[in-house]
């Protein structure tokens, strides 16, 4: 494979089908890529880069993972090679070591064919198509031609520091013996956050919690329904407090109530959002274009400041620190934290959640509750179409008379209703977030209007 095929370069990462898409001689010339494009950002020459290297337990991450390290270290780099990890502890590595970046071989949560990689800077602030994963493609297209060679290769053992850096965000102290059923979807979860559940004395109910590659228990994505329907089942059989799932790489984490009901990701922002304004009173919080109006209104009772923002992580992370934000969420399960490299992790809201729940005394249930009954949202509704751009206009048009702005997508907002419309990224597709203030009947009604115009 001399060229790389375009449509891995995706928006946030690169993601393709193992053997056709990427093999290890493609992997290689990504590593090579990954250096000169950070020797770039860094304005200094590719031997005097330090470099963090991580993989997860996807069956040919070995390696693909050896084959990124040979070709960052033929560019003359040093390579801080983790082994097995969660998505995480490699922006860990990058932040904590202060690397001029670092290559996770990943694919997330896509199903068991998919590799790839996620690529970050210094900072831990990822590249993305607009800035970093484009020049890699270019470079790889226009030739790289011969390694200088001379790089080096160092391992690191991160698991125990790690674990010692995610406990700091809570007092462990206060968190109440409770039962938890948890679902690793055989991704890292297990290994990376197994340790710290146990730390604090729960009674845990351990499902898929060995990394494995085959995954024999269902595709390790938990934002797909049928791949949440074991844990919800399982927390009401066990009459658990509690479940948590997390997706293959481990870097979101997804949760199920004491009722066994699925907790949208717009109120679990809302409850980080109130558990960090408790720890930093007046403190900056991010949330992005699609959340439902409870997490500015959580910021507003508690005397903080919550700025939208667009989706993406790239953009996540960049403005956190501009912001100096303590914390920032997205509907789609990444929690992004100030004192954690302003990196996401699967870890931490875990924590901050047990946590919350014992210093509330109230049952999940419970703190959801004042949002479930007063915020009625439509979820991520996906359709497809073939001139999304003329379809926001066309929105534009029919509600002229609401307030609206183009931050990401198109933004329509009324006293007691509001929505957002954007692209894809990578398919033909618009997709709609809506909420009413009114009722589930009302959210219903304006969600199947818009969808009409849309769909039409």
């Amino acid at each position: 494979m001399s060229i790389a095929p375009p449509d891995i370069f995706k928006a946030y990462d690169i993601r393709g089908l193992y053997g056709s898409d990427i093999d290890a001689g493609l992997a290689e010339l990504i590593g090579r890529a990954f250096a000169r494009v950070i020797a770039d950002l860094e304005d200094k020459p590719t031997a005097k880069l330090r470099l963090g290297l991580g993989r997860d337990m996807r069956l040919t991450a070995p390696e693909l993972s050896q084959a990124y390290c040979r070709g960052i270290a033929s560019e003359g780099a040093t390579v801080l090679d983790a082994g097995e990890v969660g998505t995480e502890m490699l922006y860990y590595l990058v932040g904590s070591r202060d690397l001029d970046g670092g290559l996770m071989c990943t694919a997330s949560h896509n199903p068991q064919r998919y590799t790839g990689a996620k690529v970050v800077k210094r900072g831990a602030i990822a590249l993305s198509g607009d800035a970093g994963i484009g020049e890699m493609r270019g470079k790889i297209d226009a030739g790289l031609g011969d390694p200088p060679g001379g790089g080096s290769v160092e391992h690191v053992a991160l698991y125990e520091e790690f674990q010692v850096a995610a406990l700091k965000f809570i007092d462990p102290g206060v968190v109440k013996p409770m039962r938890v059923v948890v679902d690793g979807g055989n991704g890292m979860a297990g290994p990376m956050v197994g340790p710290l559940l146990h730390r604090l004395g729960l009674d845990l109910e351990e499902n898929y919690f060995e990394p494995n590659g085959h995954f024999p228990g269902h595709e390790p994505n938990p934002l797909l329904p049928e791949n949440r329907e074991f844990i919800m089942r399982e927390v009401v059989r066990r009459r658990a407090d509690l479940g948590i799932a997390w997706d293959g790489d481990a870097d979101r984490c997804f949760f199920i109530d004491d009722q066994g009901a699925f907790v949208d990701g717009d109120f679990l922002t809302a409850l980080l959002a109130d558990s960090m304004f408790e720890k930093n009173p007046g403190a900056t919080i991010l949330y992005d274009v699609r959340a439902s109006w409870a997490v500015k209104d959580v910021a507003e009772r508690s005397g903080g400041r919550a700025l939208m923002n667009r989706v993406g992580h790239a953009f996540f992370k960049t403005r956190m620190r501009e912001e100096h934000a303590v914390f920032g969420g997205e509907v789609s399960g990444h929690y992004y934290f100030h004192d954690f490299y302003c990196a996401d992790s699967g870890t931490i809201p875990a924590l901050l959640i047990l946590e919350l729940l014992s210093t509330r005394g109230q049952r999940m249930s419970e703190l959801l509750d004042p949002y479930r009954s007063r915020y009625f949202i439509s979820g991520e509704i996906n359709s497809e179409v073939s001139d999304g751009e003329a379809k926001m206009k066309e929105l534009a048009e029919r509600y002229q008379d609401a307030h609206q702005y183009r931050l990401d997508g198109l933004s329509v907002e009324y006293d007691d209703w509001h929505f957002n419309v954007r692209p894809s990224n990578t398919e033909p597709l618009l997709r709609l977030c809506l909420e009413s203030l009114r009722s589930r009947e009302d959210m219903e009604r304006r969600r199947d209007e818009v969808l009409a115009v849309i769909r039409s």
